[in-house]
């Protein structure tokens, strides 16, 4: 297999760390010294950062003011931002812009991708469902009904039609998905939720709409999520992604780009490793040199390979259609069984070897445990991929 990367993506990239170069991960309160949210906002300078980078419009088709680049170069991107835990829904908005501009109502991505390329608008996604343990679309309801009081285009209830038979039909949403990321920052909030056809689909939600409640809810991280309500919130149908396929290609975007995230993390926290065991002594030579010291970080370096070349086959699956001996699917799944469960090893080796240093609060690795864990557990554990694959594996028997 070939990953060698693109002259635009390899751009990217190095855009990407410019911009994260002064990204400071200790520039808000510890998570373990603050009972709640470790800040009631995202990154503001960092997300102007990233749009004047052009940064966020970079899977955008150039008609929306984009550089038309592929789910590898975001990727890339992500990878960055994990290393210095860029608080920012990085990840989220480019997902929920790539599937609008895909599946969604032409008119609108027109009206929205624009804006979000400029750093204008904040879109997240529900995709934990109520507990994380359910497939996310079954714990939201999306019935049809006319929007009587409801004009077509505005897609905001309580604004009264000028012509009452002329109401146009739209959609109904009632529930709930928990541990939104940075819903009270979001503009948008794409919700997945299931019709009385039992279709998955993907609806598009202000935080002000009338029926849409926001309750605290704080990461493992410290950082400030949503459990979004819904009760009897109206949309129209260009604010109702319902193409065939819209929200398994959106969540198998967000899971490759968890798996981002969790490589450039574990790359920093390796890195942070092996700094300090070169410096810290032991009987008058650096702890690095002992041989028990030396295996556990080279098994972790073998750990942050696989994760890496999985994820690219997954990206790469997902960006070019390209068909193999299982559906893309498979490739996720793969690429997340890594993640979650490299990630995890990664971060307690780093412990181990820092000794009391990694649970210091005036030290940085703390930070990245936490974060670590987070990434771990957003959308499902390794256990949930592995059954995943199983499945996949037995609908589609191997030669």
């Amino acid at each position: 297999m070939d990953f060698t990367f693109t002259e635009e993506q390899q751009a990217a990239a190095e855009a990407a760390r410019a911009v994260f170069s002064g990204v400071v991960p200790d520039g808000v309160p510890s998570p373990a010294l603050v009972p709640g949210a470790v800040a009631e906002d995202i990154d503001r300078p960092l997300w102007a950062g990233l749009a004047s980078s052009d940064l966020l419009s970079l899977t955008l088709l150039p008609e929306h003011g984009g550089a038309g680049l592929d789910l590898v170069a975001l990727c890339l991107v992500l990878r960055e931002s994990a290393k210095v835990l860029a608080r920012v829904p990085l990840l989220e908005t480019c997902a929920v812009a790539m599937a609008l501009q895909r599946y969604g109502d032409p008119g609108l991505a027109a009206e929205l991708l624009p804006r979000i390329g400029r750093g204008e608008l904040v879109l997240t996604a529900g995709s934990n469902g109520r507990s994380g343990h359910d497939p996310a679309e079954l714990a939201v309801k999306a019935r049809r009904k006319a929007m009587t009081g409801t004009t077509g285009k505005d897609m905001v209830p309580g604004r009264a039609a000028a012509d009452p038979a002329n109401a146009a039909v739209g959609w109904v949403l009632d529930g709930m998905q928990s541990a939104v990321p940075w819903g009270q920052a979001a503009d948008w909030i794409a919700i997945p939720a299931h019709t009385d056809e039992g279709r998955a689909v993907v609806a598009l939600v202000r935080p002000a709409q009338d029926g849409v409640t926001l309750a605290e809810q704080v990461s493992t991280s410290g950082e400030r999520f949503a459990e979004v309500r819904l009760e009897s919130v109206r949309i129209d149908d260009r604010a109702l992604i319902d193409g065939a396929g819209a929200w398994e290609w959106l969540r198998a975007i967000l899971t490759t780009g968890t798996c981002a995230l969790a490589l450039g993390l574990g790359e920093a926290v390796l890195a942070m490793t092996s700094q300090y065991t070169g410096k810290r002594e032991q009987f008058g030579f650096p702890v690095a040199t002992f041989q028990s010291v030396a295996v556990q970080a080279a098994d972790r370096y073998i750990d942050l390979r696989a994760m890496e070349v999985t994820l690219w086959q997954a990206a790469w699956r997902i960006s070019t259609g390209a068909d193999g001996p299982l559906p893309a699917e498979g490739d996720i799944a793969v690429a997340k069984i890594w993640a979650s469960d490299g990630i995890r090893r990664v971060v307690q080796t780093a412990q181990h070897l820092h000794g009391g240093f990694g649970a210091d609060t005036d030290y940085p690795l703390h930070r990245f445990h936490a974060w670590a864990k987070q990434i771990e557990l957003s959308l499902g554990p390794a256990a949930a991929h592995e059954e995943a694959l199983g499945n996949l594996l037995a609908a589609h028997l191997l030669d």
